[in-house]
């Protein structure tokens, strides 16, 4: 399985290399030599199978970084060369049905060029903006359970706290939280970016505790993937340590305004020996509500038949870079957004953080706010 990922990752690479080349020997055709168009395509190959091979050798730290940024820098170089072509192609059936000449050759020429620069410009401007400015989705759904009032919820996932992603991120969060007046936060998983080297770096943790402190009822989270890769343990003391309360195969019992609201936390199923859903149900009273978080939605099928009133979940990003939001949403029940299905509501968020580089084409950072509603008596 792991042959065959490098495999593919490796072909992958391989023809991004040969589209980015084309379109840069394109973008130059009005200065080209021989010479040029040779320097051009092995420096193209050249960057790319050195930053694969110093990934694979593990060189330097987040060494998947600069193959997943150079491999960003041609994505975006062949989608401007998609989107100039679209252009180009509709300038010349317009000017043909309208029976005009158009601009001359050179002209022309010019001015492609100078649009493939602003638009390869704008997909990157946009594509840091959507990563870093998060928008608010706003939910209301109403459940079969007791509860005499709404109970505000927010979800924000895959925060992925390090370098590129820390202090300001959480300030921010405590804001939109204030702003929109949560009861609680549910994170479910991906908190940290593997480790918490840059969250102890940066002292995040008072950050975080501050964010804590501006929710009535708290916030409360479960371990992703990426929070289990050999740092569990510093992970989970230093989020415990800011006052967030770990629901790991756990449950947890709220009273809202009176009524009891049961909060069920899984491991990621990166964790193989992870308690079963049923199981940890069986120690909730299922006659009240109950709210699951569960870091990837792959068991939704299975919890949809469950007395489950609502899962909130995170994991895909919604593809983060398109076009990787319709293979999500090809291999997944619920790859993004909100669906009823079954007994229960389901909410399937693209994140608060990114994993990786810093850009989100296709998806958003944001957070979820959802009203939740029941029986008044």
């Amino acid at each position: 399985m792991r042959y065959a990922f490098f495999i593919t990752i490796f072909v992958l690479l391989q023809l991004f290399s040969a589209g980015a080349a084309l379109s840069i020997q394109w973008w130059l055709q009005p200065w080209i030599t021989q010479t040029l168009q040779t320097i051009v395509w092995s420096a193209v190959f050249i960057i790319t199978n050195s930053l694969l091979v110093l990934s694979v050798k593990r060189v330097f730290a987040n060494s998947y970084r600069w193959v997943s940024g150079w491999m960003l820098i041609m994505h975006f170089i062949l989608l401007t060369a998609l989107v100039v072509s679209f252009l180009y192609g509709g300038y010349w059936l317009v000017v043909s049905l309208i029976g005009e000449t158009g601009y001359g050759s050179n002209t022309l020429s010019l001015r492609l060029r100078v649009l493939a620069v602003v638009v390869f410009l704008g997909l990157f401007i946009f594509s840091l903006y959507s990563a870093y400015v998060p928008i608010v989705r706003h939910l209301s759904i109403s459940i079969d359970k007791p509860l005499a009032k709404p109970l505000r919820i927010a979800v924000a996932s895959d925060l992925h706290l390090g370098r590129l992603f820390g202090v300001t991120a959480i300030d921010r969060l405590t804001r939109l939280m204030n702003s929109i007046r949560a009861d609680m936060l549910l994170m479910p998983g991906d908190i940290m970016d593997d480790n918490t080297d840059a969250f102890n770096d940066y002292s995040m943790d008072n950050n975080l505790a501050e964010l804590c402190a501006n929710l009535s009822y708290g916030v409360y989270a479960t371990l992703g993937n990426h929070d289990l890769y050999g740092h569990e343990r510093p992970i989970s003391q230093a989020l415990r340590d800011a006052g967030v309360h770990l629901l790991n195969d756990d449950v947890f019992c709220i009273e809202h305004q009176g009524q009891k609201v049961w909060l069920v936390g899984r491991f990621d199923n990166h964790k193989r020996q992870r308690v079963a859903t049923i199981d940890l149900l069986a120690k909730v009273d299922t006659s009240q509500p109950v709210i699951l978080l569960d870091h990837r939605p792959s068991d939704i099928d299975e919890h949809s038949q469950l007395p489950i009133d609502l899962q909130v979940s995170g994991h895909t990003h919604n593809g983060q870079v398109f076009p990787a939001n319709f293979i999500v949403s090809a291999i997944n029940r619920l790859g993004y957004g909100y669906e009823a299905i079954g007994q229960g509501h389901f909410v399937v968020s693209s994140g608060y953080g990114f994993w990786g580089i810093p850009f989100r084409l296709g998806s958003r950072s944001e957070v979820w706010l959802i009203n939740v509603s029941g029986n008044a008596d």
